[in-house]
């Protein structure tokens, strides 16, 4: 049987309580039995629209285990069995919450094109809704805030593009705040990190770290530079991946075009000394934003296993679908250095005692303020609606 749970656009004092419903009225409180981590030597961890397991690598490398993955593209899906042995569930949204294994750490690349500068413009320019309004994409942040209110994993790692932080004047980014830390009850961190500084590529995106006890929390650091672009190509690369006089002189026209119109649009034309701008999943159309100067000849795009290399995935990863696949997973994916940096400092603030330990978790805003405690906005004032989402059980 099939069951789905329709999203509406709720009022304020409905739209983002995500909290455990209660059964009865008189039943206002949701008590967690706190689950100590980092049993067996690792901490579990879920990989949440997965992609092609940038996360899971670095988890890995960092000590953890992963117990669940889902992914809904099917490409995607292909190349994390081919390199990790097991096919991740597919969308996320037909999952029942309660059938994902117990985990200490939720991680999750949830889509970004609905907040991305080019993801917005592009919508805008077609009509189409972006943001918490785009209802495929925009609401997925609500399947991990479910996800997180069903299992309380001690902590989370959320990436996601630059611009969610100002998307709709900031509005979106205060609801994500506010759904985890006054709904959730869990204690955050946010950074936009730049990916120049461990691998050639300029890649700013925006982590969000949270913890279901008080933590200390630092990001790690990193340095201002890292390699150049030089360290990443391959020697002899096929000829295929030279652009077609037909395309370069498009190129070219474009660009000027746009120059003459004082628009910012054209190719990024790069050698070996230089950092790249960022790889995106429109990379296999023209490759216009990374093209590789060669001499005596058109520039070249990247190969597949340069796009890996600028992603930080090792060379014994497996590419097993076409180009255009490969393009659209490596310009889809989180820079797999990065993530282990903050793996590995999430981890260590695990070990660490926690400085305040709850023994209940308070859901109701009545309750909080019958038993005394400083009232706080359970009910963010919002015009968007925390739609849950559908969930089939079966």
């Amino acid at each position: 049987m099939t069951v789905k749970k329709k999203a509406n656009r709720a009022t304020p004092k409905r739209a983002t309580k995500i909290a455990t419903q209660v059964k009865t009225k008189q039943d206002a409180l949701s008590v967690r039995e706190d689950v100590t981590p980092y049993i067996a030597g690792a901490y579990r961890f879920i990989d949440l629209f997965c992609g092609i397991g940038g996360f899971r690598i670095a988890f890995e490398k960092a000590g953890g285990k992963c117990v669940f993955s889902s992914d809904y593209d099917k490409f995607s899906q292909q190349t994390y069995e081919a390199n990790f042995g097991e096919r991740p569930h597919g969308d996320i949204n037909e999952v029942d919450v309660t059938a994902i294994p117990f985990h200490d750490i939720l991680c999750a690349g949830f889509p970004c094109q609905p907040f991305s500068i080019a993801g917005v413009s592009k919508k805008n320019s077609l009509g189409r809704l972006h943001g918490f309004d785009d209802v495929k994409q925009g609401n997925l942040f609500f399947s991990i805030a479910d996800i997180l209110d069903h299992h309380r994993p001690a902590a989370f790692v959320l990436e996601n593009v630059k611009n969610l932080k100002g998307h709709d004047k900031g509005k979106t980014f205060r609801v994500i705040k506010d759904t985890l830390e006054t709904i959730l009850g869990y204690t955050i961190y946010t950074k936009i990190i730049d990916a120049k500084a461990v691998v050639p590529q300029h890649r700013e995106r925006i982590f969000i770290v949270g913890f279901r006890e008080k933590r200390d929390f630092e990001f790690p650091v990193f340095p201002e530079q890292g390699p150049l672009l030089g360290t990443i190509l391959e020697s002899r690369p096929h000829a295929k991946y030279t652009l077609t006089d037909h395309l370069w002189n498009y190129l070219q026209n474009y660009a000027a075009k746009h120059k003459a119109a004082g628009n910012g649009f054209g190719f990024g034309l790069v050698n070996k000394h230089d950092t790249t701008r960022t790889l995106s999943a429109r990379y296999h159309k023209d490759g216009s934003e990374i093209l590789i100067a060669q001499t005596g000849e058109n520039p070249r795009r990247l190969t597949p296993r340069e796009c890996a290399r600028l992603m930080g995935y090792p060379d014994n990863y497996k590419l097993v679908v076409s180009d255009t696949q490969a393009y659209r997973q490596f310009g889809n994916s989180v820079v797999v250095p990065i993530v282990e940096r903050i793996a590995e400092t999430v981890m260590a603030a695990l070990k660490k005692p926690a400085k305040q330990k709850l023994d209940l978790v308070l859901r109701d805003k009545k309750k909080v303020e019958d038993a005394g405690q400083i009232p706080t906005r359970i009910y963010p004032n919002t015009k968007y609606s925390a739609k849950k989402r559908t969930r089939k059980v079966k």
